[in-house]
């Protein structure tokens, strides 16, 4: 839409090659297949996006039959809690990295989420500011394209 706007991306830079634990972000063409947030801090910002509640967490375990989806407590895999204390997931788009069907190893949950300060990287996801996420967040739909490309050197 004409706006650039600053990002942090995986403490691991960019890769072609992801995989789990990397810390990397994986270039190429992602597409937007859900968005989730924290109703008790926020207004549902579109129709389609899905209440986060105190048992959703997400598979990062490559042993768990879920790997790379969101599951419920009590959950005996590893996992991460997306009903987080701090703000960094109270407004989450959910791209489509290894996922439905997710290979075992490859990298579980690119997130396009708040980050905690400009620069500050993240394990992987794509993080923004809180109003540019919400910005971005009203005006995208399922199936947007989000593309990372290579740093040219």
């Amino acid at each position: 839409m004409g706006r650039r706007l600053p990002c942090t991306i995986g403490k691991g830079g960019l890769t072609p090659h992801k995989r789990e634990g990397d810390g990397a972000t994986p270039t190429g063409i992602h597409h937007i297949v859900g968005m989730l947030y924290r109703p008790d801090r926020l207004a549902r910002p579109t129709d389609w996006a899905v209440p986060i509640g105190p048992g959703d967490l997400w598979s990062d375990d490559i042993m768990d039959p879920d790997y790379n989806g969101m599951v419920r407590a009590p959950h005996r895999f590893s996992h991460e809690r997306l009903r987080r204390t701090d703000p960094l997931y109270d407004l989450v788009l959910i791209t489509d990295w290894n996922w439905p069907n997710a290979v075992k190893g490859r990298g579980s949950a690119i997130f396009i989420h708040q980050w905690r300060r400009p620069g500050y990287p993240t394990e992987g996801c794509l993080a923004f500011s809180r109003g540019d996420l919400q910005w971005i967040a009203g005006r995208i739909s399922l199936g947007s394209r989000v593309i990372i490309e290579p740093f040219a050197t």
